[in-house]
């Protein structure tokens, strides 16, 4: 009887005196949304839809966007694909690969390009753009420099 008593007074004192820590509702639900919020890409003013990879270097341009848009002057290049710097250099994970029109890729860690066409380089890919055909893509960036913006929402 004795072990008995002896062993519930151990199993309360394990686990009724352990204090679960509580993660305030404000603080989840400040954190929830800063995990939730999606890179947006402009270019000239023109929102685009992008599907973008899930990798550090996309991480790495979420960050550089978090308390301001970034924005980057881009210029026409190879006539298939416009390309601007970032202004820092940023986390890439290079392979050879083949790009097509709307494929956005990070180049030497520092540069961000848009494909209105396609080259073969080794490149980190960052995303794709969804709402646009190859003409659309084409007239967008094709015909002069633009400007792109990056940001959070």
């Amino acid at each position: 009887m004795k072990r008995i008593l002896i062993l519930m007074t151990i199993l309360l004192c394990i686990f009724g005196c352990s204090k679960k820590e509580e993660i305030p509702d404000e603080e989840i639900i400040e954190n929830k949304e800063e995990v939730m919020k999606e890179l947006v890409l402009k270019i000239d003013d023109q929102e685009v839809k992008v599907n973008w990879e899930d990798n550090e270097s996309v991480e790495a341009l979420k960050d550089l966007a978090l308390n301001q848009p970034l924005t980057i002057d881009m210029s026409m290049y190879g006539g298939f694909e416009q390309v601007g710097e970032i202004g820092t250099s940023i986390t890439r994970n290079d392979s050879q690969t083949t790009t097509n029109p709307g494929d956005i890729v990070l180049y030497a860690g520092d540069n961000i390009v848009i494909f209105y066409g396609s080259n073969s380089w080794a490149y980190t890919r960052l995303g794709k753009i969804q709402n646009l055909n190859n003409d659309e893509l084409k007239e967008l960036l094709g015909n002069h420099d633009v400007k792109v913006e990056l940001s959070l929402k």
